[in-house]
């Protein structure tokens, strides 16, 4: 014969059972449901035609960009000139503009090809220190243990709030009156580049580092594993999507900055990113203008090359935090 449990004591187990699933780290089968409703939302009818109105939106203006770079410079300024969409009217195009940004006679001071390698040795070496610092500063933050944790994380927080105007001139004088760091040199902008990034980095990284579930670092410290063991074994692989996350948002930031290359590259040909190249490129009266979409376009193929070889591990990280559970 079975007894069945009263009606209360039933409610109390089940209340219990629900206190004991929710003090329980979250797993692959709980998060599973929650993907399938993310997946059944986001494939719905009306969000796949919202996606693709937005997708042609934002495409229109970079299919304009490359239109215009390969109009011939009569279509884009003087008397003739008018707008890129006459170019499905008059198909008349060429590729001397490229040639002309890239060339080494295409620009007044250097050409486009040197300030693009010296975007790439300002990006890579940031983007590689921020990761590094960040992802250290983050897992101290989230597992050590240390007098005045909670409020060095919050003093690294707060630093975003400072603009960074208020940074240039005072790091300036501290790079060349008391460090001595040779002028218009890539050591400046590595410098700075890197503590600019800091702070959102080691915010962010903390957010997804501090989500790892505890029973697997208390586990690496009764198998005796350190700290350094704990980071670079378990810490960096958990930790990718995020990481390749934080990466695409440096490396874009970095490439895309003007304001912190000319304060602390001097201008010279030699340090100068091609966001300064850029600037100039269409001459002191605007008399080159018709150079600057096949500019912009090549200092856009980088960025796009690693938005999309990234961007699996990219909209992982930013789902990750929300199906944990």
């Amino acid at each position: 014969m079975t007894v069945m449990p009263a009606p209360d004591e039933a409610a109390n187990t089940s209340r219990t059972q629900s206190r004991k699933d929710r003090g329980r780290p979250a797993t692959p089968e709980d998060s599973a449901p929650i993907m399938r409703r993310v997946k059944t939302k986001l494939t719905s009818r009306w969000a796949t035609a919202a996606a693709v109105i937005i997708a042609t939106i934002w495409t229109v203006p970079t299919f304009g960009l490359l239109v215009s770079s390969i109009r011939p410079a009569a279509k884009q300024v003087g008397p003739r000139s008018d707008g890129w969409w006459n170019f499905f009217a008059d198909w008349d195009f060429t590729f001397k503009h490229y040639v002309d940004v890239t060339a080494a006679a295409g620009s007044q001071s250097a050409n486009l090809s040197q300030y693009f390698v010296n975007s790439l040795a300002i990006v890579i070496p940031v983007t590689v220190f921020v990761l590094v610092l960040a992802s250290m500063a983050a897992y101290i933050f989230a597992w050590g243990n240390f007098r005045g944790r909670e409020a060095s994380f919050i003093f690294v927080f707060a630093l975003q709030i400072i603009p960074l105007q208020m940074a240039l001139i005072p790091l300036l004088s501290l790079f060349t009156q008391i460090l001595k760091l040779p002028p218009g040199s890539y050591a400046q902008l590595w410098i700075a580049h890197t503590m600019f990034g800091l702070p959102l980095g080691i915010f962010l990284l903390h957010n997804f580092i501090s989500e790892i579930p505890g029973e697997v670092i208390e586990a690496a410290k009764v198998d005796g594993a350190g700290h350094t063991t704990i980071f670079w074994r378990i810490i960096l692989p958990l930790s990718v999507p995020a990481l390749a996350s934080l990466a695409i948002f440096q490396f874009l930031w970095v490439w895309n900055d003007l304001l912190v290359a000319l304060v602390f590259s001097g201008g010279t040909a030699d340090v100068a990113p091609i966001t300064q190249r850029l600037a100039e490129i269409s001459g002191t009266r605007g008399n080159r203008d018709f150079l600057n979409p096949a500019a912009a376009f090549v200092s856009i193929i980088v960025p796009l090359a690693v938005f999309l070889g990234l961007q699996r591990f990219f909209v992982r990280g930013l789902l990750a935090g929300g199906l944990k559970g």
